[in-house]
């Protein structure tokens, strides 16, 4: 059984919310069940039984290709508008930096941390009010800040960027900052293997 959200207490678990904010924050889009099981590191048939609720709900459309079962968020739905807008609060910065961080030259990893990682990870609380990210590499600055002010836009939160070398991240020196952020949850958008 999987843990409740934290992020938003009316779902029933962590991989609805996500689910959910991925096809409804992607909206042009169709996903297959195969790509979001990856997408989200959950099994295909946990994956397909959240699809099958979506659907039979009326929230996601379902188009058949032979074998393939692709999803698209049904955005006709009346109540479309107002879930998009509460899965971009809740669990909204996922999938926007994740997209959004990778298109930024020098970005080696990247990391959600603070209240939102917090509640990711179940730890009780309010609901976070920004969105705080660490990249780790070379970046520039005013993209990272370009990018902050996107995911802003879409998300109706602050996000604030703390960039840090490649060095700085993996030193064992005790700087203060980075010993709050590694004792705390933090949720991966960048991983080193996926960088270039």
């Amino acid at each position: 059984m999987q843990a409740r959200s934290r992020l938003l207490p009316l779902l029933r678990s962590q991989l609805l919310g996500e689910l959910l904010a991925w096809i409804c924050l992607h909206p042009e889009s169709s996903y297959s069940v195969t790509e979001l099981a990856q997408r989200l590191g959950a099994s295909q048939s946990t994956v397909s039984r959240e699809a099958d609720r979506l659907v039979e709900a009326g929230l996601v459309r379902e188009v058949r290709r032979g074998n393939l079962r692709l999803l698209r968020f049904e955005s006709d739905n009346p109540l479309a508008r107002p879930l998009t807008e509460l899965m971009a609060l809740t669990y909204g910065p996922a999938p926007v930096l994740a997209e959004l961080l990778p298109a930024v030259d020098g970005v080696a990893e990247a990391y959600i941390h603070g209240s939102w990682a917090a509640r990711y990870a179940g730890e009780a609380g309010p609901p976070p009010r920004d969105v705080d990210v660490l990249v780790v590499g070379d970046a520039d600055d005013d993209e990272l800040a370009d990018a902050a002010t996107a995911a802003e836009r879409l998300l109706g939160r602050e996000v604030n960027m703390h960039r840090l070398s490649t060095e700085a991240w993996h030193s064992t020196a005790g700087d203060p900052f980075l010993t709050s952020v590694r004792s705390r949850p933090i949720y991966p958008l960048v991983k080193p293997e996926a960088s270039s």
